[in-house]
């Protein structure tokens, strides 16, 4: 049964790729081929059965892009639980929304950046 959800989970991951929405695409055109300070990204990474929009393995952060869905009640408890999942696997979570990155794309790669090179100086 775990390998069918772990199956399942990569291979919507895999999907997920092929349909970024606005923001997604546009953050990760910024920060593939480690264009921001050197870090590795990988898009719609899968941990456990949740599914990151973009992994730093390096810096152990998983970045979120927020859409409009994540407003609402029963999107933000699912959000929650999900978190708390993720983080117990030691990865930190950073989030922004579509609008922050369309809007104002040099903040959020200088935001995401100084959180990468705190988070990663601990190590």
């Amino acid at each position: 049964m775990r390998r069918t959800t772990q199956a399942h989970v990569k291979q919507l991951a895999k999907e997920m790729r092929r349909h970024p929405t606005s923001g997604e695409q546009e953050l990760w055109d910024k920060i593939r081929n480690k264009q921001l300070g050197g870090y590795r990204f990988l898009r719609q990474y899968a941990i456990s059965r949740y599914i990151a929009d973009f992994y730093c393995s390096k810096a152990k952060t998983a970045v979120e892009v927020d859409g409009s869905i994540h407003e609402q009640d029963e999107r933000k408890e699912y959000d929650s639980i999900r978190e708390e999942v993720i983080k117990a696997h030691g990865i930190r979570i950073i989030r922004f929304t579509n609008e922050e990155i369309i809007e104002d794309i040099n903040n959020v790669l200088k935001r995401l950046l100084e959180f990468l090179e705190s988070e990663s100086s601990r190590d």
